[in-house]
């Protein structure tokens, strides 16, 4: 491997509270390691378009408690193509960028891994997501400030329940994954939880219902991961209407406001350790692999685990969870 000498960061995918944290992270342990920082803005597409800028000190002052991305982010289908890629070396080359540090999810990190491979680049992974569905790290950046947005929201959502005794479906984010849904419920005392993760395995409204999880209870909420698995809030709360129509059921359903927010101390501190790693990884010639936490150690998974390799959920959690909604 040659010698790096400037490292390039771009945020991609969804914004993630923490992100900016990750950004300030990568940024001064770069410096303090002797490495020149560019910052590229609107992850992939700011590769096509020229969008880079030195990053020093300053640049990242007064940031670690900011929600969103100061670097901003944005979808890109031309990174997809092999001519999107080329034009994107083609700009790291002028700018004479020697690695990337790339924050975001699966799709982000996808991008990095085709496109290390394809031009024998070093890059380097941190896991920025809400959805905490990255295999090979206990906790993506985001997801415990995520969790505590629903958690207050679902808090004030219980007021308007227990006043009117309603079932209340409230939909969270978390496509392909539960883990938002299923630690939400747990968290705000929720009297069930409906993830994509076991919907092909039962069928988790009925056992719901015949279970009778209101028996002890003047109102109920239930989250739902918004996944087409699940089938989402909106389409649970036609169905009781149509098979348990002496239910009266509303649909909360919370969307970007899970994205936002002053990240947590918890998110603060994982995203300052990944993005440091992230330095020592370069330094110790590591290329392809995302920076994740196990047991509070920190890993190096290779993009091909992270990416490939379904993170599983803990299902001890789904007992936990039924035993304390009685």
């Amino acid at each position: 491997m040659a010698a790096i000498k400037t490292i390039g960061i771009l945020t991609s995918g969804g914004d993630a509270p923490g992100m900016n944290a990750a950004i300030r992270a990568v940024t001064r342990s770069a410096i303090f390691s002797g490495f020149k920082v560019k910052g590229i803005y609107r992850g992939y597409k700011g590769l096509l378009t020229n969008e880079i800028v030195d990053f020093k000190t300053q640049n990242v002052s007064n940031i670690i408690q900011m929600g969103g991305t100061i670097l901003k982010t944005a979808r890109c289908q031309e990174f997809k193509s092999p001519e999107g890629r080329q034009l994107a070396y083609d700009t790291l080359r002028q700018h004479e960028i020697d690695a990337l540090v790339v924050i975001g999810g699966d799709g982000s990190l996808s991008g990095a891994r085709a496109f290390a491979t394809e031009f024998n680049f070093p890059c380097i992974g941190l896991p920025g997501t809400i959805d905490n569905d990255l295999y090979g790290t206990d906790e993506t950046i985001g997801y415990d400030t995520a969790l505590n947005t629903i958690m207050e929201c679902v808090d004030k959502i219980r007021d308007t329940a227990t006043s009117h005794e309603r079932l209340f479906f409230i939909e969270v984010m978390g496509r392909d994954a539960g883990f938002l849904a299923l630690n939400g419920a747990i968290a705000s005392g929720a009297e069930a939880a409906i993830i994509p993760e076991i919907s092909t395995e039962v069928d988790q409204l009925a056992e719901l219902i015949q279970n009778g999880f209101r028996k002890s209870k003047n109102s109920s909420i239930v989250l739902v991961a918004e996944s087409p698995v699940t089938g989402g809030a909106m389409a649970l709360a036609e169905r009781v209407n149509k098979e348990y129509p002496e239910y009266d059921v509303r649909v909360s359903i919370l969307g970007h406001l899970q994205r936002g927010g002053s990240p947590t101390a918890r998110d603060r501190i994982l995203a300052s350790r990944l993005g440091s790693a992230a330095i020592d990884a370069l330094l110790d010639d590591q290329r392809n692999v995302m920076i994740g936490i196990s047991n509070d150690e920190i890993v190096y998974v290779p993009f091909s685990k992270a990416i490939k390799k379904d993170k599983p959920i803990n299902r001890s959690l789904l007992d936990t969870l039924r035993r304390l909604s009685i």
